[in-house]
């Protein structure tokens, strides 16, 4: 397995190109998925369909609200794909990353709080019933979430021993995380449609709340918020090839090749799930986060704990 290393300074600005090709191909994946539920046929115009919804919105007239605090909501906007691409900038690319932080994992994390923290502020700051109840739902979904989210990041940095993804990596050679790891695997990923709000999590911009955070948001404000879920959830896909999935290792094929199939399969299964699941109740799924999958993911990092103590040479010395 080749090492990761960090890149040149030109990789930096690489991230947000790849990150938002590969956020397109699932927007475009996710409008196939609605066609053929649909019954229609797979067209150009269906592959087309989010740059043609990016185009729309680029030229739509932002809505103005009434007292509404315009500094607090466009900051919240701005920083929500902002702090998907800052996420990314860990995520290695084969055996190369933009940014290879001794603390990569807590650094990806943080840019999640970011935009947990972003939406609430995009709700509150539109002076809107709608947008404040859908950022107050976000919330609660952030603090369900979380939590296994950070469980589950905290089992990988201790089956490695390190916070570093490039740590990650070559810890995983001969047997990939998800292996011993998988109920922080399938925690990484729920908790990662939810703070994405996609799927069954959907309820912060639901139709009850009439679009919740997105309610009051229209043009150039709208497509950001949008894009920025898209992006968050693509990091995400690609952050747990490097956390679970051994990240570039496989055979034939180059590691930034076999880093872009495995992204591609995760995001893609991300995508199907986020089409094919119904909205699930609030109090259902936080139920859900606090009561299954927080003492799960427990569980799962107890379990790698006394593994990583046990072959450790001070444990066999004893």
């Amino acid at each position: 397995m080749s090492p990761v290393q960090q890149g040149p300074l030109w990789t930096v600005l690489l991230v947000p190109v790849l990150l938002g090709a590969l956020a397109l191909f699932g927007a475009a994946f996710a409008r196939v998925l609605d066609a053929r539920a649909d019954g229609r046929r797979i067209t150009g115009a269906v592959l087309a369909a989010p740059l043609a919804e990016s185009g729309r919105l680029l030229v739509q007239q932002r809505r103005a609200v009434v007292a509404s605090d315009r500094l607090l909501a466009r900051t919240g906007v701005v920083l929500v794909p902002v702090a998907a691409v800052g996420a990314a900038l860990v995520v290695p690319f084969g055996s190369t990353t933009a940014s290879d932080l001794s603390v990569g994992i807590v650094w990806f994390n943080a840019m999640e709080i970011v935009m947990w923290a972003a939406l609430w502020m995009a709700g509150w700051g539109t002076n809107s019933v709608w947008g404040l109840v859908g950022g107050y739902r976000f919330v609660v979904q952030g603090l369900s979430y979380e939590l296994p989210h950070m469980f589950a990041l905290i089992t990988v940095a201790t089956g490695a021993a390190s916070l570093s993804v490039a740590d990650v990596v070559a810890a995983q050679d001969g047997l990939w995380f998800v292996v011993w790891m998988p109920v922080a695997f399938v925690a990484f990923l729920l908790s990662a449609l939810a703070l994405s709000f996609a799927g069954p999590f959907d309820t912060a911009t639901g139709r009850d709340v009439a679009g919740g955070v997105l309610a009051e948001f229209s043009g150039v404000d709208r497509l950001l918020l949008l894009s920025g879920r898209w992006l968050l959830l693509t990091a995400a896909a690609a952050m747990s090839v490097p956390l679970f999935l051994g990240g570039g290792a496989g055979p034939l094929l180059p590691p930034w090749l076999w880093t872009l199939v495995k992204t591609v399969a995760v995001l893609g299964v991300l995508v199907w799930i986020r089409s094919r699941s119904a909205t699930v109740r609030m109090d259902r799924f936080a139920e859900f986060g606090w009561i299954v999958l927080i003492p799960l993911t427990l569980l799962q990092a107890l379990l790698v704990a006394l593994v990583v103590v046990g072959r450790s040479p001070a444990m066999g010395g004893m």
